[in-house]
């Protein structure tokens, strides 16, 4: 059996050397990358946004033997929409055949693979940072030979009593290597950002990384339910901490975001309860966001997998209604 690895010759998708040879702001580039084109922008392209789903929105299912990637393409494929995201775990091999397998699924049935999320943590000890930075460049191989453009990276959690800094410290250089190696192979790495101890639990953190990193293949995957304040925050059950503005985080990082996970948690009455969808388009209307919005439920413990993804898809369909 072949696997995926460094030999592999992706193309490139979508990101031309000329894009990566311009000068990397994230001030003034929106969502994260160089724009070629410097024409006005209308509100018709806050039209074009597409609508996927991402594999952990069904992890017990996942965990009952009850659904594998297959059947999660099937399922998005009867749901109508326009990708899926695909978390390592849902992979069950990465040999060729079956990544040409899967890739192949999804292209009969007319969904992209929008990212490879990746579950790393730049902020383990010393000696370890070799295998996360080395598991991050393998996946970005797997979408470089399948043809995705992005993966998912975490930044680092916080050992209990270590000084911050000391964990930036020895984040940052893992931070550059992946970047690096994604200019290389043509994926772009997508900063998540995440609270629950993670050093990205602000918007101020997530632009101190990507601005200290400097890379067009350095980008934002934007979480609405991560920041700092979220109502589904741990802990939080529901309870937004106003205090924390976890709104205006959003509203710092959208202009740098590529894609958004859009979280759902509360969603039996049909509508989403915990987070304020409305306010939070109107946010990336307002920066012309233009890229991919992929339901991440996380309400297993109100109501099952079977029933509330349906619901998350069908209210989302009202801010990205697809053609």
């Amino acid at each position: 059996m072949h696997r995926i690895g460094s030999d592999v010759n992706p193309s490139v998708l979508g990101l031309t050397r000329q894009h990566a040879d311009i000068k990397f702001d994230a001030h003034k580039t929106g969502h994260g990358l160089p724009c070629p084109y410097s024409g006005p922008i209308t509100g018709e392209v806050f039209e074009m946004m597409k609508l996927g789903c991402m594999s952990l929105s069904y992890k017990d299912r996942f965990a009952a033997g009850k659904m594998d990637l297959v059947r999660f393409i099937d399922r998005a494929c009867e749901l109508r929409l326009d990708g899926i995201d695909i978390h390592t775990r849902a992979f069950a091999s990465t040999d060729a055949v079956y990544l040409q397998d899967i890739r192949m699924r999804c292209l009969k049935r007319g969904l992209a693979i929008s990212y490879i999320g990746v579950s790393n943590n730049f902020g383990r000890p010393e000696p370890e940072l070799k295998e996360a930075v080395d598991e991050v460049k393998q996946w970005v191989d797997v979408a470089a030979f399948m043809g995705v453009p992005l993966v998912r990276i975490f930044a680092a959690w916080i050992p209990e009593g270590e000084p911050e800094e000391a964990v930036w410290a020895r984040m940052m250089p893992c931070m550059h290597k992946v970047a690096t190696y994604g200019e290389k192979k043509g994926v772009v790495l997508g900063l998540h950002n995440h609270n629950h101890g993670c050093v990205t639990r602000t918007g101020k953190e997530v632009r101190r990384i990507i601005e200290e990193v400097n890379n067009p293949y350095f980008s934002h995957i934007l979480d609405t339910g991560q920041y700092v304040g979220s109502p589904g925050a741990s802990g939080a059950d529901g309870k937004e901490d106003p205090a924390l503005n976890f709104y205006g985080s959003i509203e710092e990082t959208a202009p740098l975001a590529v894609h958004v996970r859009a979280k759902i948690y509360r969603i039996q009455t049909g509508e989403e309860a915990w987070l304020d969808y409305p306010r939070i388009f109107e946010i990336l209307k307002k920066v012309n966001y233009n890229g991919w919005v992929s339901v991440v439920y996380e309400g297993q413990q109100a109501e099952a997998e079977e029933t509330a993804v349906p619901k998350a898809v069908h209210y989302l369909r009202r801010f990205v209604p697809g053609k």
